[in-house]
């Protein structure tokens, strides 16, 4: 009997700690579990990739060092990685999955908006703080106080890259090809055009394809007899990859500008360096980097083999976010206290020194903070060419 009644009591001491979102239960420190919704399958892999080698670089760096410390205590971290598949309803089962099941204190990503906008709508009603590294459609963070990003905005990307490609090349028609099956692709496409068309000359073509489309003979014929002096593709890099190859071979030869979905490791390898000599708006320029930045350039090159791209640096902000604001809230064991103190906590933070960037967040949960463009080298390395201001 007495054994029974110890054993009940050990139980009911296990299930209080992983109600508060972190367990002491088998190890010598508690744990704080922090969940991830990423793509680690699907039609962008290297978005999830990117993202939990940097879960892992963060989570064995301060576990190595004892844990997190909070209020004076130390506590390790437990990073649970959910696949979503690049799907928003998978998206929306991951989250309800880590914040249900897992009880974590936090979700990070999904990075993409066509998920980002869907699991945030179930993180901010079921009041749990989620940080998306690359979501920057602006639904994903309005009206929802416990939905956050590290990454800027659309309405902000769209209107510096139209005057980026003003200033920089001087034309005044442009072409724009868009993906409609996705959410962030035609708001960019549709945040671009609008501004190009108010201040600085005309579309000269407007053109779409789809999520699985392989074949765009037709809307690059259309683009080139338009005598449009620009392309702008506000697409997916594996989209990109099979559009560019395309273009050059139907006799493009202008420029190509892209946006941020452009910064993966696997665009140049996908394209056989087709994209070369391109241009596109980024949160980070790897090459030349100094500082915490290179750090973890290097850091992360050293491990995996080869260079982070955007997606994987915003997630190092992500995290990191959570992790001070953890620090500053501090932990009372209840999750759902902890979880809105979190959630106060990221809100207020200033001045983060993230290494895309310094940070503070709108009443909205959107950093305020610059896009810079690079330039994609003859090698295939993404270099700094300038940075955009609002």
């Amino acid at each position: 009997m007495k054994k029974e009644l110890m054993f009940r009591a050990a139980f009911v001491l296990c299930a209080l700690a992983l109600i508060a979102g972190f367990t002491g239960c088998g190890s010598k420190e508690p744990v704080i579990k922090i969940g991830f919704s990423i793509p680690l399958t699907g039609d962008s892999p290297m978005v999830g990739e990117g993202s939990k080698n940097t879960g892992e670089i963060i989570k064995e760096q301060v576990n190595a060092a004892g844990g997190l410390e909070v209020g004076g205590k130390k506590y390790l971290l437990e990073f649970i990685y959910l696949d979503n598949e690049l799907k928003a309803e998978s998206a929306v089962q991951n989250v309800t999955r880590l914040i249900d099941q897992d009880q974590v204190l936090a979700v990070i990503g999904p990075q993409g908006s066509g998920r980002a906008i869907p699991a945030g709508e179930v993180c901010n009603d079921s009041k749990t703080p989620m940080v998306s590294a690359w979501s920057t459609n602006p639904t994903t963070t309005k009206d929802r106080p416990y939905v956050f990003r590290a990454c800027f905005i659309d309405p902000f990307q769209a209107p510096v890259a139209s005057r980026f490609t003003k200033e920089n090349f001087g034309v005044s028609k442009v072409a724009i090809l868009y993906n409609v099956e996705d959410d962030y692709s035609k708001t960019l496409a549709e945040l671009y055009r609008d501004s190009w068309n108010a201040n600085y000359g005309e579309v000269a073509a407007w053109e779409s394809c789809g999520q699985k489309d392989s074949n765009f003979s037709a809307q690059l014929t259309r683009i080139i007899a338009s005598d449009a002096e620009i392309l702008y593709l506000p697409i997916y890099y594996d989209i990109v990859a099979k559009i560019v190859p395309q273009a050059k071979s139907l006799g493009w030869d202008k420029p190509i500008m892209g946006a941020d979905a452009w910064g993966s490791a696997d665009l140049w390898k996908l394209s056989d360096g087709s994209v070369a000599g391109y241009y596109f708006t980024t949160h980070y320029a790897a090459a030349g980097a100094v500082g915490k930045t290179k750090e973890f350039i290097d850091t992360y090159n050293a491990r995996y083999g080869y260079i982070p791209d955007d997606v994987a640096a915003l997630t190092y902000d992500a995290v990191n976010i959570v992790l001070q604001a953890i620090q500053n809230a501090g932990l009372t064991g209840n999750i759902a206290q902890d979880r809105d103190n979190l959630k106060d906590a990221i809100a207020s933070l200033k001045n983060f020194d993230g290494i895309t960037g310094k940070m503070n967040f709108t009443p909205d949960g959107d950093p305020q903070k610059e896009a810079v463009v690079v330039r994609i080298s003859d090698s295939g390395e993404f270099v700094f060419e300038a940075s955009l201001a609002p």
